[in-house]
């Protein structure tokens, strides 16, 4: 039986850097060398281009996401929930602010790459309206193949 959360979306603050690397490290980069740094997710904290957001029960970290804005499409770098707050929502309430940002930027697509093996991320994405575009073969520091997913957002008139 699942339990009820009661999980706030914020702007993430410097503060957050140790525990969003420690958390891409421990549910993303497995079986990888670190990239996402404490260092390199401060570095993403102060781009003005940048949105981090921290999903938080009460004080603990549920989720996070990076997402970097360019002219005309955005790159969802990470996105990850703990195994205990998936499937409640978390991630999509995370990727709705992500939307609609990127929809008040002018951002016509959202685009990302993920783990050709990681099949619930896969299941995730294609329900909130992504598309598998392309296969990258050693994308993963030559060890892993990626999926490159799009997603065509429309400014609404």
């Amino acid at each position: 039986m699942s339990r009820k959360v009661d999980v706030s979306v914020t702007l993430a603050a410097a503060a957050d850097a140790a525990p969003i690397a420690a958390m891409s490290r421990e549910l993303i980069e497995i079986g990888l060398p670190w990239s996402w740094t404490p260092e390199r997710v401060a570095r993403n904290l102060a781009q003005p281009d940048t949105l981090v957001l921290a999903a938080r029960d009460a004080e603990r970290l549920a989720g996070f996401c990076i997402m970097q804005f360019g002219e005309e499409r955005a790159h969802l770098s990470l996105l990850a929930v703990r195994p205990d707050y998936q499937r409640q929502g978390v991630g999509r309430r995370m990727l709705e602010w992500l939307t609609e940002s990127a929809l008040t930027a002018g951002i016509a697509k959202i685009h990302l790459e993920l783990r050709e093996t990681n099949l619930g991320a896969r299941r995730f994405y294609l329900k909130q309206g992504f598309a598998e575009t392309l296969r990258i073969p050693g994308y993963y520091r030559g060890v892993e193949t990626a999926v490159r997913m799009l997603r065509e957002i429309q400014v609404k008139s």
